[in-house]
């Protein structure tokens, strides 16, 4: 799955618009290593998202196209916050 479709699935980013730019601007990295919003995320994956200070870490369980909200938060798990 698309990186800024998985960020905004998963309700870390609110908006798709707002994960693509957020990705095209260098502040989501998978594994330590920048992304563009087409990058592809899978099960295992560590995302580490500065938008926010401090940054937010997280490792993704699950990665699934349509999830009802109150199961989002169990397509990943928080690292560092």
């Amino acid at each position: 799955m698309r990186l800024d479709k998985y960020l905004k699935v998963a309700r870390i980013i609110k908006r798709r618009t707002i994960a693509n730019e957020a990705c095209a601007k260098g502040l989501v990295l998978i594994n330590g290593k920048a992304a563009k919003p087409g990058s592809e995320v899978s099960v295992g994956d560590r995302l580490t998202i500065t938008i926010s200070q401090p940054p937010l870490e997280v490792e993704v369980l699950q990665v699934s196209e349509h999830v009802k909200k109150d199961e989002a938060d169990g397509l990943y798990k928080l690292i560092k916050e």
